[in-house]
């Protein structure tokens, strides 16, 4: 028994343990010492929808797009829905007047059925086929993004009128992680993909499309792209007298998954994008083209918190400690924040890693967690900033159904994906 246990008055005089950089703002500890989520208990959430669950709060989403819309006020904002692309979400973020991006028939399918118009979208991918492009073309999607010859050529064949193209372009910038698919800017190909659009009168260049790679939280990587984009936008105008009007610098702004993680600051990023558009377009004496970016990590990451209920508290074989929990394989690795959502400890803690119930040796999905040292089966954990990719890199492994996804907001929740049962898995067998 502890203070809190004989003195309850004690706990508004706590210091919550709740670090802002990985946890949604409207995350706090009520008067009986459980996290609640948008004036919703966890604990009642793991309850009520079973475990695991992943919990979305709407006004974190809500408030990340305010945040971009303030600080990039005449830039397009396109949420890059391969994050967590739920019907709901996609409401949410065009709402907040965001654009949206897809990269798969599935989630331009999710958009449309959520009421995005179609020309507020964006699709791109590493490799489209041809099913997807006569889909997009179909629906009216606003833009495409081409990243292959073999893209071009196929909507040349597809699109009955101008359909608006971005061409999506290898920068060359060394950055972690680097992503280097697209046409390499001033390469051959990249000319010879410019000139297979120039000639098309079905397909209309707008701009240029990059993605410089993931959880960077360096702005003047992004400085550099623009600058670089804006040389070759400019040859393309001496060279074809196409005069292109966007500049679409794609996503992959760092969000912190564990206490002390850098993250891309906003108001750095804004005052180096604008230098850097100022620079480019004097120095290649072009005009300013209009900016996108596509955040999507940033967007939902620390909006979601995934709930599990510990099965078993083991002792391993060097001595350490591992927590058991009834999920796993949902895309949870490389965090540490995880905390008992039922109780607010404050006894002796304990270092712990959390292993789903189906994992393999060695596939953990947290590390290093403290945790309380009397922890037992039963309780109920929260890994926060679980928002972004959790859910699309979710599995069925061991034929075991996928996680719902619970909304809340105003004290009030709703059920976004139910949870995915074995009659929903059995649907796909052929049984003679």
């Amino acid at each position: 028994m502890t203070l809190l246990d004989i003195f309850p008055s004690l706990r508004a005089t706590t210091v919550p343990r709740l670090d802002p950089a990985v946890w949604p703002t409207d995350t706090h500890y009520d008067h009986d010492g459980r996290i609640t989520l948008g004036s919703v208990a966890l604990a009642d959430i793991a309850d009520q929808f079973g475990t695991p669950v992943q919990v979305v709060d709407e006004t974190e989403v809500r408030e990340r797009c305010r945040a971009y819309r303030k600080h990039f006020p005449e830039a397009e904002i396109v949420y890059a829905g391969t994050a967590l692309m739920v019907g709901a979400v996609a409401s949410w973020v065009a709402d907040e007047g965001l654009s949206v991006q897809v990269g798969s028939s599935g989630e331009l399918s999710v958009a449309l059925a959520a009421g995005i118009d179609p020309r507020r979208i964006v699709l791109h991918g590493n490799g489209k086929t041809l099913d997807e492009l006569k889909t997009a073309v179909r629906c009216g999607v606003g833009r495409i993004v081409v990243g292959s010859l073999t893209e071009i050529t196929l909507l040349t064949t597809l699109a009955t009128q101008p359909q608006q193209v971005l061409l999506r372009v290898a920068t060359g910038i060394d950055v972690p992680g680097a992503d280097q698919f697209g046409f390499p800017l001033g390469s051959r190909s990249f000319e010879t993909a410019v000139a297979r659009i120039a000639g098309r009168c079905n397909l209309q260049l707008v701009g240029l499309h990059c993605h410089l790679g993931s959880q960077i939280h360096n702005p003047d990587h992004y400085g550099e792209a623009i600058r670089r984009m804006i040389g070759e936008m400019s040859w393309i105008d001496h060279e074809y007298g196409l005069l292109l009007s966007h500049l679409d610098i794609g996503g992959g702004h760092a969000v912190a998954l564990r206490s002390g993680d850098a993250e891309m600051n906003l108001r750095e990023l804004a005052d180096i994008l604008d230098d850097a558009l100022d620079a480019g377009c004097a120095r290649h004496r072009f005009p300013r083209p209009a900016l996108a970016m596509e955040p999507g990590r940033a967007i939902v990451a620390r909006a979601g918190v995934t709930l599990y209920r510990v099965l078993a508290v083991n002792e391993t074989a060097d001595g350490g400690t591992r927590v058991i929990v009834d999920g796993g394989g949902c895309g949870g690795r490389g965090h540490s924040g995880a905390l008992v959502v039922n109780r607010h400890p404050m006894g002796p803690r304990m270092t712990a890693s959390i292993a789903g119930k189906h994992s393999e040796s060695g596939a953990l999905i947290a590390t290093e967690v403290r945790l309380p040292a009397d922890l037992h089966p039963g309780e109920v954990l929260a890994l926060p900033c679980t928002g972004a990719y959790h859910h699309g890199l979710a599995t069925t492994y061991r034929t075991v159904g996928r996680p719902p996804i619970v909304a809340v907001a105003d004290g009030r929740t709703r059920q976004l994906l139910r949870r995915e049962t074995t009659a929903d898995l059995l649907t796909r067998e052929f049984v003679d």
